[in-house]
């Protein structure tokens, strides 16, 4: 199991500010495809963490690991 967090608007967009999903070899890229395809969503600008830490698009993902989806904060 993998598990997705979501801040933001995107919790709002997917309905849960958390889902687990079975694991499947996949990169970090590829589960910003999957998701954008089922939810409709634009993830280009979103930041990506694997455990707490920013991860790269080519990441591969492991088993019990927890993504985090942090889109891009305004302030002034």
């Amino acid at each position: 199991m993998i598990t997705l967090l979501f801040f933001s608007y995107l919790k709002e967009a997917v309905g849960n500010e958390q889902i687990k999903m079975e694991y499947t070899p996949i990169t970090v890229k590829q589960l910003k495809q999957q998701l954008e395809t089922n939810y409709g969503l634009d993830l280009q600008h979103v930041m990506v963490a694997v455990n707490e830490e920013y991860a790269q698009e080519g990441q591969l993902l492991q088993p019990g690991d927890t993504i985090a989806f942090i889109p891009p904060v305004s302030g002034g």
